[in-house]
């Protein structure tokens, strides 16, 4: 299964404590209405409102 990535459309806390901006592009594993996203390792607990799907890791190095 290839890697899902997604913009964070408003602030989300994650486990570490860290409040990660609207912008944040995340990897994301999981399907329905809430998913599990990871930046820099950090976990963030997301619901389908708070992020958008379709960012490519290839996308985001451009």
């Amino acid at each position: 299964m290839a890697p899902r990535f997604g913009t964070l459309i408003v602030p989300v806390p994650g486990l570490s404590g860290t409040t990660y901006p609207p912008g944040t592009k995340v990897a994301i594993r999981g399907r329905g209405a809430t998913v599990d996203a990871f930046v820099h390792g950090d976990w963030l607990p997301l619901a389908w409102w708070e992020f958008t799907e379709g960012i490519t890791e290839d996308a985001a190095e451009d």
